[in-house]
């Protein structure tokens, strides 16, 4: 090998050992950096190393020198801190999307980001989600949907709802769909795909990632649609309820001041309250009117009423009184 390749070689080992066992709580001295390469099959000196060590800062890397007898290293600047670490591999044990499989190599990945010794304490830490799902394939799909969007492709699947004996049963008997997709949500532990159909392309639709197969794109250009151009995500989840979509109204409610935070969680902070006589507050907020909808009003029970439209109001009352006057 060259010496020139061999140096280039040997900044970069350098740099990996660096920011995989080093931090500020763990800094490597010299002898252990120097044997650490010589693991390698690289030959470093001490004189060598602190040379190569000044090459690497002024090249723009924070690596922090600490004089002692025998002065130690560590890398200072790191991609992520550790909180930031933490809320990934949180973000990822509590996906109920990903499989237990590929949520043990995600969450190693993530740890290592911090390097071996952060990685240990990460990891130490981690609880599982027990209601995962099964679905391998559900990366290569992920991976598909980003293609044909990047690209403008149409794409295509198989999807499957589960029989009540747990077996895999394929919509349309097996038949492809092909759909113009727009972007992807997570909502409600799920991720999905956000869609519209050439036969339909004023509204979208919304299929979960981890029941679809078979997941190709298309050589076909996305279809051109107006909903399309006017999707705005944020809009669409706050108005949408665990992805069942219906028509959308302006509903007024009702609520007691205890539940100003969880609306304030579904709806956002911009939701304008007013505060009535008996205390209660009101405001009013776009949704799409569904089951999954009307199960959420009744979680709150006696807290929460609708005012308006009075149509969505006494169905509300309808639905709660069937479901409690079950014969």
């Amino acid at each position: 090998m060259k010496r020139e390749n061999a140096s280039k070689i040997k900044l970069l080992k350098i740099l990996e050992i660096l920011r995989q066992d080093s931090d500020e709580e763990h800094p490597l001295s010299t002898p252990e950096l120097c044997a650490k390469l010589n693991e390698q099959g690289i030959v470093c000196d001490r004189r060598v190393l602190a040379k190569d060590i000044d090459q690497l800062i002024e090249s723009g890397y924070d690596i922090v020198r600490i004089k002692a007898r025998s002065t130690k290293y560590f890398i200072a600047d790191r991609s992520f801190d550790v909180p930031e670490l933490r809320i990934l591999m949180d973000a990822v044990q509590a996906a109920s999307f990903i499989t237990p499989k590929k949520t043990e190599v995600l969450l190693d990945k993530i740890a290592e980001l911090g390097g071996s010794h952060r990685a240990a304490l990460l990891k130490r830490n981690v609880w599982f989600n027990t209601t995962k799902h099964t679905n391998e394939n559900i990366l290569y799909s992920i991976n598909e949907i980003d293609n044909a969007i990047t690209n403008g492709k149409q794409l295509s699947f198989v999807y499957f709802d589960y029989t009540a004996e747990g077996k895999r049963e394929y919509r349309k008997n097996g038949e492809r769909y092909t759909v113009n997709p727009i972007t992807t949500i997570f909502a409600n532990d799920n991720y999905y795909l956000v869609c519209y159909s050439d036969k339909h392309k004023d509204s979208v639709a919304h299929y979960r990632i981890d029941r679809m197969e078979a997941v190709n794109t298309e050589s076909k250009d996305i279809t051109p649609s107006a909903v399309a151009k006017q999707f705005d995500p944020a809009k669409h989840y706050n108005e949408v309820f665990g992805m069942f979509t219906g028509e959308t109204e302006q509903v007024t409610f009702e609520i007691d001041a205890k539940l100003l935070d969880a609306m304030i969680d579904r709806f956002g902070e911009n939701i304008e309250f007013t505060v009535k006589e008996n205390g209660k507050l009101t405001f009013t907020a776009q949704v799409q009117i569904s089951p999954l909808f009307f199960g959420w009003c009744c979680s709150f029970g006696e807290m929460l009423r609708i005012k308006e439209p009075k149509m969505i109001s006494e169905q509300l009352k309808n639905i709660a009184y069937n479901i409690y006057h079950v014969n």
